[in-house]
């Protein structure tokens, strides 16, 4: 007998040229949503790229009706992409991730058996080695994490990485607001503030060979401490009507 999910699953791609990933990428989630659930969909959220992202999921979705493209005219950020994607998505859990490949798709297998045995409502996935990351990023996410502790009282190891399922009538409760990276923080934030219950699982990170992460430039920096600065007052007083 089959061991799968009783879960129907979302997954939830931003992507901005990412032209030497989003197949590759599409084609691994796809073989392993075959073997994890009996119902699924794949968005990606095209966020204004100007490579051939979108022709890439076009010619995919001619063979895969759970292939959806969502696309932005101009570039929004992160954020506005997620909310784009989350929005959209139909099925009972959600899923993150970046179009990078940062892991191993097989680890949402167990994040979902993880999400049924403990009857959370959201699994948070964390980096157990960081180093390929580079000492600027693993310092920036360490001061990021601390002070976020400090501000919101939050214990979680690793809030910005691309690892996150939770079930959509929570999402759906969130009704997010970041356009820019600061969205993987309100995220956590608004769950803490709902008694959300979550569970955390270390992931093997596997670093980009293609391209860079914009993540530690001082551009997507300064954006997420704008944002956290404009979001303070309504995050440290967010409840669920």
């Amino acid at each position: 007998m089959e061991d799968k999910s009783r879960f129907s699953v979302s997954v939830v791609i931003p992507a901005y040229n990412e032209e030497l990933y989003i197949q590759k990428t599409v084609l691994w989630l796809e073989k392993e949503l075959k073997n994890i659930c009996n119902d699924f969909e794949i968005i990606i959220v095209n966020d204004a790229s100007t490579d051939n992202t979108a022709d890439i999921i076009r010619n995919l979705q001619k063979t895969r009706p759970y292939v959806r493209l969502m696309t932005h005219e101009k570039n929004v950020g992160l954020g506005g992409s997620l909310r784009l994607g989350f929005a959209s998505a139909r099925k009972e859990v959600v899923f993150y991730s970046d179009a990078d490949l940062p892991f191993d798709f097989f680890e949402l297998k167990r994040a979902l058996r993880i999400m049924d045995i403990k009857d959370a409502d959201m699994i948070l996935g964390f980096r157990l080695d960081r180093t390929d990351e580079g000492v600027v990023r693993i310092v920036y996410s360490l001061a990021y994490n601390i002070l976020l502790r400090i501000f919101f009282g939050i214990s979680v190891k690793d809030i910005n990485f691309s690892f996150k399922l939770v079930k959509k009538n929570i999402l759906d409760q969130m009704k997010l607001q970041s356009d820019g990276s600061f969205i993987d923080a309100e995220m956590i934030i608004k769950a803490h503030r709902m008694g959300v219950f979550f569970c955390q699982m270390g992931i093997d990170y596997l670093k980009r060979k293609y391209g860079q992460s914009t993540l530690s430039s001082p551009k997507v920096i300064l954006k997420i401490f704008r944002e956290l600065c404009k979001q303070y007052p309504s995050l440290v007083s967010f409840t669920v009507k």
